[in-house]
């Protein structure tokens, strides 16, 4: 611990010994390089320790994010942080020279549907959403959301017998490259359109049943995208 803090007083973050142009390129530096050797998204607080406390952090970004224009990947804002993402447009391009994603994240339809209504409708029990898709979402399904940290445990429910409710988690945010869930398309547009509704499916006002797991479909693929960040 003690190591950790006088390696952090050795840094000197005001650099008052360069002229400004120097140090603001400095700062620059050393945000980009921070958030590029992270493996989740630098918070704000992590990245002000190595500026200056005068530094306008979100100036900083915008002069990174003006660099990179034009380059195949971004500095994009997700899960209450900054992360570097390749741009989308790219994304055929890098699966057709090393494949798709390997890290096991990829979702079947179903599951898609399923982490979609958590989403929505958090928090929400496992009942509910059996009820909301006409058949039972089993504990394995809710089991290798959780695997993934796309949803965890939410507070119990008010009804009979408290039985847990689910909610999405951080590694939801960063997966589909959100900021908050106020980043989720619009739920009321949804709700006018008919797609979604809690209060039609807890009055029983059912949608289309569930593909069952071990179907094939021809949308599998687009479901699997879903979890694709780019």
């Amino acid at each position: 611990m003690g190591r950790r803090a006088r390696a952090k007083a050795d840094l000197d973050t005001e650099l008052t010994e360069l002229p400004p142009e120097l140090r603001w390129r400095e700062w620059m530096g050393r945000v980009e390089a921070v958030i590029f050797a992270a493996p989740a998204p630098v918070t704000r607080e992590t990245l002000a320790r190595v500026v200056g406390r005068d530094c306008s952090l979100d100036l900083i970004i915008d002069d990174i994010r003006a660099e990179l224009r034009g380059r195949p990947y971004e500095l994009v804002t997700v899960a209450g942080g900054w992360q570097h993402r390749t741009r989308k447009n790219f994304g055929d391009a890098i699966r057709a020279a090393i494949g798709g994603a390997s890290d096991g994240k990829a979702l079947s339809q179903s599951e898609t549907l399923i982490l979609a209504c958590i989403a929505y409708y958090q928090p929400i029990t496992r009942s509910e959403l059996s009820a909301f898709f006409g058949k039972e979402v089993s504990r394995d399904t809710i089991a290798r959301l959780r695997g993934l940290d796309f949803i965890a445990r939410g507070p119990r429910s008010p009804q009979p017998g408290a039985p847990y409710t689910y909610v999405t988690t951080k590694g939801f945010l960063v997966q589909f490259g959100l900021e908050t869930l106020r980043d989720l398309p619009n739920m009321e547009a949804l709700e006018d359109a008919g797609l979604l509704s809690k209060d039609k499916m807890l009055a029983g006002e059912l949608p289309d049943p569930l593909p069952a797991d071990d179907e094939k479909h021809d949308d599998d693929e687009e479901a699997a995208d879903w979890t694709e960040t780019g």
